[in-house]
């Protein structure tokens, strides 16, 4: 018991910081790219642009807690973790809201994502095949910021082929779920069965979860802010990310859309499990995993800090009791421990007053 009170104010410390030092620095660089769209001439694409700045900010806010280092709080880390999402977030909605369903077009904007990661890849045009071209510059700033800050990250050499990978698991999952609504699930169980023997323990919609999460990212992005990166270090944590802590963030998100995704028609991979019950029993699964993965890391209590806050951030939403998913929540919350109820009272606390 003195050990859980002992760990419990350093959670709180760590919520804290996010509060106090992080959201506002998030808030302060979404206002920046707010500002760089000013310059956008094509008003289909600031409009998509603006939307995913005010509708998705909550992602940017979350990932942003990799900025608190084992050195401390990173503002460069935020600026890179921003402007990763940013092009993520904004190339959600070009997919999913434009009226576009172009596999190869999808393709070619996700270039802007890899070239943000690998320094040394060549530019196109990401709009040479979408219906809408001419941003202003906006996508190649945002570009350019994350090969800016990643010049300045040590041990990014180290984890750099891992970043590339993720991203283009990533990019494969948005070019494919984006596809007109017969072929998607097709062309998603295909791609799992190219990595199915790698991931034996995962359906395809589980393994498509771990995919849309840039959580991996992240936590690499994170971990090369040190000098003293050792190679076995980056192995541990995608064993720890991905799949277990990166399907638990994706799932979740799906578990509490589940009502307006299907009044709207929409792909949710929480339909792929035959009952309530099972998807309760796969998403403890996944708890279970991330948690006993994080404990060997080299920072479990901020990484346990990661899994237990996804839990507290998304199952706050009020759409878990509108639902009437509160039997799964409660389960996963007895999984997770009496610290992981701690920080969703908190959640819920901020959502009352808007700060999430």
């Amino acid at each position: 018991m003195l050990f859980v009170a002992r760990k419990i104010p350093a959670k709180v410390a760590i919520i804290g910081r996010l509060v106090t030092s992080v959201l506002p620095e998030v808030d302060r660089e979404l206002a920046r790219w707010q500002a760089k769209l000013d310059e956008c001439p094509q008003r289909e694409l600031a409009r998509h642009a603006a939307s995913s700045i005010r509708h998705k900010r909550f992602h940017a806010q979350g990932g942003s807690v990799f900025a608190i280092t084992s050195g401390g709080f990173r503002r460069d880390v935020v600026r890179l973790i921003v402007a990763l999402q940013t092009i993520s977030d904004y190339l959600d909605n070009l997919c999913d809201r434009a009226g576009c369903r172009d596999r190869h077009a999808f393709r070619l904007l996700h270039e802007a994502m890899l070239c943000a990661v690998d320094p040394d890849r060549e530019v196109p045009d990401f709009y040479l095949l979408y219906p809408y071209g001419g941003d202003g510059g906006y996508l190649q700033a945002l570009v350019d910021e994350c090969r800016g800050v990643l010049a300045t990250l040590p041990s990014y050499p180290l984890v750099r082929e891992e970043v590339i990978r993720l991203v283009e698991l990533y990019s494969d999952l948005q070019v494919y779920k984006h596809t007109d609504f017969s072929s998607r699930e097709p062309l998603l169980t295909a791609w799992f069965n190219e990595h199915r023997f790698s991931y034996p323990d995962l359906d395809w919609w589980e393994f498509a979860a771990a995919s849309g999460s840039t959580l991996g990212m992240f936590a690499l992005l994170s971990a090369a802010t040190r000098t003293d990166l050792a190679p076995e270090e980056v192995q541990a944590l995608i064993r720890a990310y991905f799949p277990w802590v990166c399907s638990l963030h994706i799932l979740l998100d799906y578990f509490i859309d589940q009502q307006e995704d299907r009044e709207g028609g929409d792909l949710n991979f929480c339909f792929y499990y035959p009952d309530l019950d099972t998807c309760g029993r796969r998403l403890r699964l996944f708890l279970g995993e991330a948690l006993k993965q994080v404990a060997d890391l080299r920072r479990p209590l901020f990484h346990r800090t990661v899994v237990k806050g996804l839990l507290a951030v998304y199952l706050s939403d009020p759409k878990v009791e509108q639902q009437g998913l509160n039997g799964v929540s409660d389960v996963l919350f007895r999984e997770a421990g009496y610290d992981a109820r701690m920080m969703h009272r908190m959640c819920r606390g901020l959502r009352r007053v808007g700060v999430i």
